[in-house]
């Protein structure tokens, strides 16, 4: 008899007049549609919940994420939800249609969390440097807001000019129509390449370089130029002063571009080039570390009166590398302070005691033979210090304890320890460039060396970010060096420049020849608290690849891993707690990862409930399996389509096939393990029988007790299905595919594969849910199900009682190999949660366990 004949018999036993009575063709036809709209619905559920996972994760634990990782997260969760709305109205056609005004409603709030945070308006261009304060920092941004404070609150000297303020940076964005494309590299870029990133950053800038700058932005630049007081100047030094640089614990320092000795008639162009500055891969890194919104990074630029300086340098008015030394310390150099911040030559230290009067305690004269200083045309230009100035103290001692003084009346006025950056005239006027909150790490108290610590490779230079580490040598003196830069690798330099902060999320340490600690580098280096050794001289000592341990408390660096001196090493400092990445994915996650839908059986389980996109995708994957059953109501077809396994186990388990899983056409309501074809389902089933199951452990009259207390009190742990499909095991089959829905007991249980030829489109997905006990003891024994497949290369998350596992790309060996290790779990697993408790329980089983799963791998 044929498989049609039998069908059409089957039908013939359906209740109901012959135009009734469907056609069993094309019953099996909408059923392999519903069942198909189930299997995407299932798959963009797993999509949803592991990126919601990750938002939250990311939400507790913070770390380096920016808004890309927010938006791109925001948008898979959405898409995914959207899938599974739309497959529902597959599943159930016009019934749950008010689910896309839920998601819709939702994801409007979402996006308007997600929106850019608009520039105060009445905003002028640009603003005279005799105007501005510490209150117009949204519109200046931090660095110049601060030096405007500095003038015309506390009354020190700072260059004259103006500031082209943010308003300036959001229109030169809007006319040019670039946002929509930044905003679309920036979402595409899900790379941790450094390679990519330099694409990236390059392509950004470019976007900027190449765009027109507005008339009235032009005209206002001219016009903010031509009135700088005290009177118009030839040429400025041009500032970068994004919001968000400046702050506290995240300088930016040397991470956006300054350009100095600029004419006048270059500060449109030269404009252009700070703004685009914006996106160097190293401020980039920077921004994603510190948790700051790219769509709210405005680049304001401050164009202020070049200083010629005969000296100038850096002064912190505590220790940057020792919370406990409250000593000013100042780097000084002839010349521009930029081979001090530029950590390129050597330089002065001159440490002064606070005291009264204060006093100079220490001074370490560096051999100063190179200097910055103005080009006669444009720009600065590297020159020799004459020989009888190259050890003589580029600051007299009348002018160190004045610009000691200096730093004091401007930490007395912010309220906090200040980073100034400082230029001395010819004339012996102290001149304040820059003023920011100084980064202080916590150096290690207690600090020994252990008796067989071996005779250093290097020793000397300076402690320009505490702490030790280990890893191999990279040396990188080009762009293409720090293209194959490894992670956890010793950063190797002979300058410190500022662009090789791009490296350090990634570093374990970084030694450089030259330097000092007053550098931008090292201020980076410190608030990432990678230790630093900086103006160590030669380090030819150094190869590519070479093991060795940097202390940089200690000033050295020692061939090999020593563990007792990295064990010691400094305290990171903490990871910014309310970055705005991080309270924008907070406040997202209101509308995303809250759970308003807690009981599948109660009334207010309904689509008008649906709050969040968790409450929308626990609604449509509770309905779709009621649906998929349900469907067996409406025709019978899967109650007469689905076979009973004849099989000598104690559970019962039920088959539909949806095309080729049977090897030969299957009559009768039983279907042996022998006529199966589905190899998927097969490799599962072998791992299910291959050892006998011992039975559950044995419980603790409290574990009884916890799992005696579920079962009463926990409504969830009942079946939300009142049909009698709901408590039988299914398997799904074709010939390469398989989907198992299962209870045993308390536990739910979903697997997924697929083995076919396609090796790209071959996967494996696992979800295992539920237990009797407390939900403390359902959730240990997660973790231990999700361990054991972490151990066995599955891609795993836990969350409370819930695990899934993952693996993709799997040739169908493999994929039939996962199968045989997820059946074997099914069966040693389940009842486990009772004596998660007990830990000599735990280690037995899993000793047991990871013997048994010796024979699938």
């Amino acid at each position: 008899m044929s498989a049609l004949t039998w069908l059409q018999r089957l039908v013939g036993r359906f209740r109901g007049t012959p135009s009734e009575q469907p056609d069993p063709e094309a019953a099996r036809n909408l059923f392999q549609r519903r069942y198909h709209a189930l299997r995407l619905l299932l798959a963009a559920n797993t999509q949803a919940l592991s990126a919601m996972a990750a938002m939250e994760q990311a939400a507790i634990k913070g770390g380096g994420f920016g808004m890309t990782f927010v938006r791109s997260h925001c948008t898979a969760v959405g898409v995914n939800v959207f899938k599974m709305v739309r497959n529902l109205d597959i599943l159930a056609p016009e019934k749950y249609t008010l689910l896309f005004d839920r998601l819709e409603e939702i994801q409007h709030r979402i996006d308007d969390d997600l929106a850019t945070i608009p520039t105060p308006g009445d905003v002028p261009h640009v603003l005279p440097m005799a105007e501005i304060q510490h209150t117009h920092i949204d519109v200046t941004g931090s660095k110049m807001a601060t030096l405007g404070e500095v003038a015309n609150v506390v009354g020190l000297s700072v260059p004259g000019g103006f500031v082209i303020t943010t308003s300036a940076f959001d229109r030169l964005i809007a006319a040019n129509d670039i946002q929509p494309e930044i905003s679309r590299l920036l979402q595409a870029y899900q790379s941790e390449k450094l390679d990519e990133l330099f694409v990236l950053s390059s392509k950004l800038q470019q976007l900027i370089l190449t765009a027109e700058v507005p008339p009235e932005i032009a005209d206002a630049i001219v016009a903010g130029a031509e009135a700088a007081e005290p009177a118009p100047y030839s040429t400025f030094a041009l500032r970068s002063s994004a919001l968000g640089e400046d702050s506290a614990g995240a300088s930016f320092a040397g991470q956006y571009e300054t350009l100095l000795n600029v004419r006048r008639s270059n500060l449109v162009a030269s404009y252009l080039e700070i703004v685009a500055s914006t996106y160097t891969p190293q401020a980039m890194q920077y921004r994603k570390r510190h948790g700051l919104r790219e769509d709210q990074v405005a680049m304001s630029v401050g164009c202020l009166e070049m200083i010629d300086a005969r000296s100038g340098g850096v002064v912190y008015s505590g220790n940057p590398g020792d919370d406990r030394d409250s000593d000013i310390y100042i780097s000084s150099a002839w010349g521009l302070p930029k081979s001090i911040v530029d950590g390129r030559f050597a330089s002065d230290l001159i440490i002064v005691k606070r005291a009264e009067p204060p006093t100079i305690s220490s001074r370490d004269i560096g051999d100063k033979r190179n200097q910055f200083v103005l080009h006669p045309r444009e720009g600065v230009r590297r020159a020799d210090v004459p020989d009888a100035m190259q050890r003589q103290p580029s600051l007299a001692d009348h002018e160190a304890l004045a610009i000691a003084d200096a730093a004091m009346k401007l930490e007395s006025h912010f309220g906090t320890l200040v980073d100034v950056e400082w230029a001395m005239t010819h004339a012996g006027d102290i001149v304040i460039l820059q003023c920011r909150p100084l980064t202080q790490l916590r150096e290690s108290t207690d600090r020994s060396l252990p008796a067989d610590t071996p005779k250093p490779l290097i020793s000397g230079g300076v402690n320009a970010s505490p702490g030790a580490a280990a890893g191999p040598v990279h040396w990188v003196t080009r762009d293409m060096d720090a293209l194959s830069f490894s992670r956890n690798s010793v950063l190797a330099l002979v300058q410190p420049l500022p662009r090789w902060a791009a490296l350090l999320d990634r570093t374990a340490a970084v030694v450089a020849e030259e330097g000092g600690i007053a550098g931008h580098l090292a201020t980076v280096a410190r608030e990432l608290g990678v230790p630093a050794i900086l103006g160590a001289g030669s380090l030819a000592d150094l190869e590519n690849g070479f093991e060795v341990t940097v202390d940089a408390s200690g000033r050295a660096v020692y061939a090999g891993t020593i563990d007792a001196l990295i064990e010691q090493r400094a305290a990171h400092p903490e990871q910014v707690a309310d970055s705005p990445v991080r309270r924008t994915l907070r406040t997202v996650l209101t509308h995303i990862s809250l759970l308003n839908l807690v009981d599948p059986k109660g009334l207010d389980f309904t689509p008008e409930n649906c709050k969040t996109m968790h409450d929308i995708t626990r609604f449509c994957h509770e309905q779709a399996v009621r649906e998929i059953f349900a469907f067996g109501t409406e025709t019978k077809f899967p109650e007469y389509a689905s076979k009973q396994l004849h099989h000598n186990v104690p559970m019962q388990w039920w088959i539909l096939d949806l095309g080729g899983g049977f090897g030969q056409p299957v009559s009768g309501k039983y279907v042996r393990l022998e006529d199966i074809a589905c190899k998927p389902m097969l490799a599962l089933w072998d791992g299910m029988v291959a050892v006998p199951w011992d039975g559950p452990p044995a419980t603790s009259r409290r574990g009884l007790a916890s799992i005696l207390f579920e079962a009463t009190a926990n409504p969830a742990l009942a079946s939300p299905f009142k049909k009698p499909y709901a408590d039988r095991n299914y398997f799904i089959i074709s010939e390469h595919f398989l989907n198992l829905q299962s209870r045993f007991g308390f536990h739910f249980t979903n697997v997924e594969a697929l083995a076919g030829p396609r090796l790209e489109e071959n996967y494996l997905s696992f979800s295992f849910k539920g237990g009797a006990a407390d939900l403390e003891r359902k959730a240990a024994r997660a973790r231990f199900i999700g361990d054991l497949l972490a151990e066995l290369s599955f891609d795993t998350e836990v969350i409370e009682d819930v695990v899934n596992a993952r693996r993709t790309s799997l040739d169908h060996q493999d994929v039939e190999q996962g199968l045989r290790v997820v059946g074997y779990l099914l069966m040693h697993t389940r009842q486990l949660d009772m004596i998660m408790a007990d830990r000599a329980a735990v280690a037995h089983y899993g000793a047991k366990i990871r013997a048994d799963l010796t024979q699938f791998i």
